[in-house]
């Protein structure tokens, strides 16, 4: 049986008319299961307004307690069309001088009026350029490719920040290395590379996140000292897209491990911390079986890479009118130019070549810009969504 149905007016409709017929109120307010003075109520509208009377009201109060008289708002209107540059503090200030003795309302209250008559310029929001990434390789052979990061920062017992700076080869999942930093600077992240570098050759690419140090948002081509460095080195940079660390997740699931494993509890200073990484990396290449290689140990499948790490090879650029030095400061001077470059690149060799009058080439590498067009800088080679 489907459930019955009722309307509110037609109830208080019935309710009146029974009323109406000579029913007693407190049967009636029984039988509708309501309160006597409900009943009152509803009796009293009727016969102040008839059946209009019955209609639900608004509940909307008569009067705001804390809302402005019009003739204020008014005034503050009237003020802003005289003087379109003034803000909302200088026409409170002005009302308060030209009505002392009205209460003033607050400068939070004033914009809000100016806000609801359209009177506030809102500053367009600066449009960043949006970064993809860089197109990704997937290597079946160790040292074609290294992950790189930095697992999130924690605590140590001692109330110091920790960032555990982690490198992994691609293919075998071998741990290279994991240190443990006091700060995320480049400096530092130098020689962790560096000794990466010596102990297990260098890789053929390098993938990592648009984060400090790996990346500078502000320089061209996005790139950072450590870029430049190995860039240099003859190492191809891979940038995951931003907000997709699944493009970097067998990374990402060493640093769940190295959690689990090392930082609960963490230790109490850098050199105990470091210890329990140490014994982590010996047991995850070693002893740990994976997965993903078949149950075997990363140990098992990777070898150091054939390139052994040999310094910075000198920078040349035979097709180029001049080879400049760039400044500490990041600039470029040539005959009487001073340009500004980027500082990142500073204290490496640029090539020089005229294309036009007055619009020189300033090519790095296989990166070519027109420092004074930054908006038709373009690499010659690299596709790069390293942007």
């Amino acid at each position: 049986m489907p459930w019955k149905e009722c309307n509110i007016m037609d109830e208080r409709i019935r309710f009146v008319s029974r009323l109406l017929e000579g029913e007693t109120m407190l049967a009636l307010c029984r039988e509708f299961n309501i309160s006597r003075k409900t009943g009152y109520k509803i009796l009293g509208r009727y016969r102040d307004c008839g059946l209009e009377g019955l209609n639900d009201r608004s509940r909307r109060p008569y009067r705001q307690a804390n809302q402005l008289p019009t003739q204020v708002e008014t005034e503050i209107v009237r003020l802003k069309k005289d003087h379109s540059t003034w803000g909302a503090a200088k026409i409170r200030e002005r009302l308060r001088r030209l009505y002392p003795d009205i209460h003033c309302p607050a400068v939070s209250t004033v914009h809000a009026v100016l806000d609801r008559n359209g009177m506030v310029k809102r500053k367009s929001r600066r449009q960043r350029l949006k970064r993809e990434g860089t197109s990704l390789t997937s290597p079946d052979q160790p040292n074609g490719l290294w992950c790189a990061d930095y697992k999130g920062e924690f605590m140590l017992a001692g109330r110091r920040y920790c960032y555990p700076l982690t490198i992994t080869d691609y293919a075998s999942r071998y741990l290279i290395c994991c240190e443990g930093l006091q700060t995320t600077k480049e400096v530092y992240a130098f020689s962790v590379f560096e000794q990466a570098f010596k102990d297990f050759g260098v890789p053929t690419a390098i993938r990592t996140d648009n984060g400090v140090p790996f990346a500078s948002p502000n320089a061209l081509f996005n790139l950072s000292r450590l870029a430049i460095w190995w860039l240099r080195l003859g190492i191809t940079i891979e940038r995951i897209k931003p907000g997709n660390p699944q493009q970097n997740g067998r990374h990402e699931r060493m640093h769940r491990t190295l959690k689990e494993e090392t930082t609960r509890p963490a230790a109490p200073n850098f050199l105990q911390q470091q210890d329990r990484f140490d014994r982590f990396i010996d047991v995850f290449n070693n002893q740990r079986p994976h997965q993903a290689i078949n149950m075997k140990c990363p140990g098992d499948l990777y070898q150091p890479s054939s390139r052994a790490y040999a310094g910075l090879p000198e920078l040349e650029y035979p097709f180029h009118d001049k080879t400049i030095t760039v400044t500490s400061c990041g600039r470029i001077c040539y005959k009487s130019m001073k340009v500004n470059f980027s500082q990142v690149f500073a204290g490496q060799k640029v090539g020089i070549k005229q294309v036009e009058d007055n619009i020189w080439l300033v090519s790095f590498m296989e990166y070519d810009s027109l420092p004074d067009r930054r908006l038709l800088i373009t690499p010659r080679r690299w596709d790069t969504s390293i942007t």
